[in-house]
């Protein structure tokens, strides 16, 4: 049996309850016949790309040749459409051929679509990249691209059990993306695992440099091994679940882990944020709202209703506020001599119900930084006897624009993270 014939049987098993992927005719046959050109073009192995027949899923807000997108909602495909984006180029570029379209919720902000989570049917997989992550649980792609505005990659990762990679702001280019709200908007990957996600961000990432031998120097007593900083406060005072578990398994493995105090005025970060979408999202769906305002889901619609009421000025003093809490941040890691900041991806497992996709408020403050962000499975935290051992998400947060580092240390915290 092929790949593509395991992958059908997969579909047919597992995507009439998932339902990660939008619908599509004749989606076996096409992915053959790009498969079949791929190997034509390169029939030397050695001289493959390096993501040579690699299936990835793309969120319903990009843009790709081929396909129409309607970013989750009931607005026409026509008007929404767009040309194809650096992103999904480059990833075709290396070989990778995309399996679909994956669901997003409207507009990638809280109204959801209709995926699942794979780990049980009744509980949300997390939103925006919904379909992304679902769909790398569910063991159809190993990659998928995401978008983060507030929570959306590492969230659904934590939810699903997946990997979740939220690069630094505007590390990989927002071209050819339906928007949010563009000065918080990343993109990002949903992967099976950290090496997946390294190997699709050295060809998404600009300028990627990958780490070299002085990428330990900080703590040169512990070769390899980043000393991590859990911020402590009301920001951390908004978990529920046990993430002191897999502190503690961290330092059991020989991490150096130091609390530190961070954020007090965590409140006003968070409101300041959420102006933010708000106030750009208005911008961004001005003229749709004026034509299809009725076709708008409630959620959406009251975001961009509130928004239009954000002033310019108070826009500007909420866009300087991005730039202290990234300088304060750093200045702490440098004080504590931190390499990273370790805390729960999501407050607790998924939620059950498909009305909600759960709460950002964990990934908050590293979007509005802009600072990157990784979401690592971690297993048998959960205090919650109902969820059923449902998996949680350890959040490793590096310095801006330290992609390269963060990740090389998330795949040697993966195993550690993970647990029995």
């Amino acid at each position: 049996m092929s790949d593509l014939d395991a992958l059908a049987a997969l579909l047919a098993e597992r995507e009439p309850t998932v339902r990660a992927l939008l619908p599509e005719e004749g989606r076996l046959e096409r992915l053959r016949r790009e498969m079949a050109a791929l190997e034509a073009r390169y029939p030397d192995p050695a001289a493959r790309p390096p993501l040579f027949g690699v299936l990835v899923g793309v969120k319903d807000i990009f843009h790709v040749d081929g396909f129409p997108t309607r970013a989750g909602s009931h607005l026409p495909p026509e008007v929404l459409a767009g040309p194809q984006g650096p992103s999904v180029t480059a990833l075709q570029a290396a070989g990778a051929l995309v399996l679909g379209k994956t669901v997003s919720t409207e507009f990638a902000y809280f109204a959801p679509g209709p995926t699942r989570n794979p780990r049980d049917p009744e509980r949300t997989p997390g939103g925006s990249s919904s379909g992304s992550a679902a769909a790398v649980a569910a063991g159809y792609c190993p990659l998928a691209l995401g978008t983060q505005t507030i929570g959306s990659i590492i969230r659904p990762a934590a939810y699903c059990g997946v990997v979740g990679f939220k690069p630094s702001y505007d590390r990989v280019s927002r071209d050819g993306v339906i928007p949010l709200a563009p000065s918080l908007d990343h993109v990002g990957l949903l992967a099976a695992s950290v090496s997946w996600a390294e190997r699709a961000a050295a060809v998404l990432c600009r300028y990627w440099q990958p780490p070299g031998r002085g990428l330990h120097a900080r703590n040169p007593k512990k070769p390899g091994r980043p000393v991590l900083g859990i911020p402590e406060g009301p920001y951390l005072d908004r978990a529920t679940n046990d993430f002191r578990g897999v502190a503690e398994r961290l330092a059991a493995a020989g991490y150096e882990v130091r609390s530190v105090s961070a954020m007090p005025d965590f409140a006003e970060i968070e409101m300041r944020h959420h102006r933010l979408v708000g106030a750009e999202a208005a911008g961004v769906h001005a003229d749709w709202l004026s034509r299809f305002r009725e076709l708008y889901a409630p959620e959406t619609l009251a975001l961009l209703l509130v928004g239009r009421s954000i002033s310019e000025k108070e826009q500007a003093e909420d866009f300087q506020g991005r730039e202290r809490l990234r300088a304060e941040l750093t200045a702490l890691m440098d004080r504590h001599g931190l390499d990273l900041w370790v805390t729960p991806a999501a407050p607790g497992p998924a939620p059950r119900g498909l009305r909600s996709t759960g709460s950002p408020v964990m990934n908050l403050p590293w979007t509005h930084a802009g600072l990157p962000a990784l979401s690592l499975p971690a297993g048998g935290l959960s205090a919650d006897n109902d969820a059923g051992g449902l998996p949680l998400g350890l959040q490793v947060i590096g310095r801006w624009h330290a992609d390269e580092s963060l990740l090389a240390w998330g795949r040697e915290m993966e195993e550690v993270v993970k647990g029995s």
